[in-house]
């Protein structure tokens, strides 16, 4: 059957964007190329006009150069329009990669909105509030708790406080009559006190003994005090 009817051939694919957009930038860079020798050609035909004078020469110039400029208006034109269907296919390939964009954008929401709403199965705001709660009585039985702990003992209860304030203004005023010169009594210096009169001692010697009444006329005393020695025992 496949050789009385044929076998059906398969059809290739389309060619992508990207395939259809390098193929035209290739022909445009061809002829491009083939911009640029006409331009070549040209400069070469217009040095031969200025060389020759005018006359049948000349004008055979011209007219080939008017030949090759009207070439390259053409190519132009085709390298315009292939580079238009470039620039054409790039958005279009720009719109495709953004809707690509998003799809994926939108199936990462969804991922992320099941998973969320599952997790939010998990928890319950009714019971945070009620945890919050537990923990702020939990907080106040504390507070209870150590301000008993504080408490001090053996303190009367009917201590009035105008009573303290005027006992410590009175203890001031008495630290106030102990000063003498804008010092404390226990910060001046200690006063001499008399202990030799108050004990009845004598009085320290003054470095000369006293002499007898008999002697005072008849002997000198030394440096010492003592009676002094006679010469004349000095000698013998």
């Amino acid at each position: 059957m496949k050789r009385v009817f044929g076998a059906k051939k398969d059809k290739e694919p389309p060619p992508s964007i990207q395939d259809a957009s390098d193929r035209i930038t290739k022909r445009g860079d061809n002829v491009e190329e083939k911009i640029k020798k006409l331009d070549a050609e040209l400069a070469r035909y217009k040095e031969q006009i200025k060389k020759t004078r005018p006359g049948p020469a000349q004008e055979a110039v011209k007219a080939r150069a008017m030949r090759v400029l009207k070439q390259k208006r053409m190519y132009e034109g085709q390298r315009d329009m292939l580079y238009n269907q470039t620039f054409n296919l790039d958005q279009v390939s720009f719109a495709a990669e953004g809707i690509k964009d998003a799809q994926q954008t939108m199936s990462a929401l969804k991922s992320a909105n099941k998973e969320l709403k599952g997790m939010m199965k998990t928890v319950n705001i009714q019971d945070i509030d009620n945890l919050q709660d537990d923990m702020m009585d939990l907080m106040d039985v504390s507070s209870e708790i150590q301000d008993s702990l504080g408490r001090s003992y053996n303190l009367p209860d009917d201590i009035d406080e105008d009573d303290l304030l005027g006992e410590l203004d009175a203890l001031e005023a008495d630290m106030g009559f102990e000063t003498e010169g804008g010092m404390p009594s226990y910060l001046q210096p200690d006063k001499e006190s008399d202990l030799e009169g108050e004990l009845g001692l004598p009085s320290a010697p003054t470095g000369h003994a006293p002499v007898p009444a008999g002697r005072a006329n008849t002997q000198a005393d030394d440096e010492l005090g003592l009676p002094a020695v006679p010469r004349a025992s000095l000698r013998g």
